[in-house]
């Protein structure tokens, strides 16, 4: 379980840049004028977009299975899945499932000695 963990962590951490650089790339696109070097900034991200999204599919995989093993619930994971959409929030929604993951192991960990000294 802890490569699934180390694979959801890098992978939200990319997914997390790549939402800010589209969505702030295509704000620049909207405010600049057409021809202009933040215009063509603009443009490169939505080059990138494309990019951003088969990481993001890779990220929903990769969150699937690690909420079978660690043992999330339903609505955890989809909220942790709809987070990571949000520039700056899925940051904190990647620590969120961290932090959740390592006590719910923790937990499954305390359980199996306690069974094991009976």
């Amino acid at each position: 379980m802890p490569k699934t963990l180390t694979a959801y962590r890098i992978l939200a951490l990319v997914v997390s840049f790549f939402v800010i650089a589209v969505v702030g790339g295509w704000i620049i696109k909207m405010i600049a004028t057409e021809g202009t070097s933040l215009y063509d900034l603009g443009e490169f991200t939505a080059s990138i977009s494309p990019i951003h999204g088969v990481f993001y599919m890779v990220l929903l995989v990769i969150t699937a299975i690690l909420s079978r093993q660690a043992g999330w619930t339903v609505g955890f994971t989809l909220t942790t899945m709809i987070l990571a959409t949000i520039p700056f929030v899925s940051f904190w929604a990647e620590h969120r499932a961290t932090q959740h993951t390592k006590a719910l192991w923790a937990t499954y960990e305390a359980e199996a000695e306690a069974a094991a000294a009976q």
